[in-house]
């Protein structure tokens, strides 16, 4: 085994605190092992809450940018993976605010770019359920996206990581009464919508 082999099992078995404590020393594949551990399931959260890709892409370019300019700053408190989400929400919210504030900037073209789970249907399943099921599930999506992003944005750090609301209000970086209000707040909303 070369020595370029041996690095990258060495940094592929290491916990995220010591690939951060070297990517701080300036060790570069600590700091790209973070980025193949993150980046998918950070880019599937802020997808969820600008529901456009090109945002999304660019959401998760500038959070890795910050966390990469800041993480001297990073001091262990939280896991990298909360502080690395809270950079990517707020940097998600940043852009919805812009495009709020300026919409003539803010036109999207529904082409086809959005994420679509094609699945094949089971034969022993009744075709009518299958669509019934696909049509509520297609409604709440809608009804979600909806939803005000404060509000949208702590449903879907709750419900699409399987979360606690303690660790939703940490990676959300507001209190746990707060995460409980809004979940509240939005699950009545979805449920008046989906009525």
């Amino acid at each position: 085994m070369d020595d370029e082999t041996t690095v990258k099992l060495l940094t592929a078995a290491a916990t995220d605190e010591v690939l951060v404590a070297a990517a701080k020393r300036g060790d570069r594949p600590a700091f790209e092992e973070l980025w193949e551990r993150y980046s998918s399931s950070t880019f599937r959260l802020v997808y969820r809450i600008t529901n456009n890709r090109g945002d999304a892409e660019d959401v998760v370019q500038d959070a890795w940018m910050k966390a990469y300019v800041h993480l001297q700053r990073f001091n262990g408190e939280a896991k990298f993976s909360t502080w690395l989400t809270r950079i990517a929400i707020n940097s998600a919210l940043m852009i919805l605010r812009r495009k709020r504030a300026h919409p003539e900037n803010a036109m999207e073209f529904a082409d086809g770019e959005s994420w679509q789970k094609w699945e094949i249907a089971d034969q022993s399943r009744d075709i009518e359920k299958l669509y019934e099921e696909h049509c509520r599930a297609e409604r709440l999506r809608q009804a979600i996206s909806c939803l005000r992003p404060s509000l949208r944005s702590v449903v879907e750090i709750y419900h699409f990581n399987d979360i606690s609301v303690h660790e939703t209000a940490s990676i959300a970086g507001i209190s746990i009464a707060a995460a409980k209000s809004r979940l509240l707040r939005a699950r009545a909303i979805l449920r008046r919508a989906l009525i």
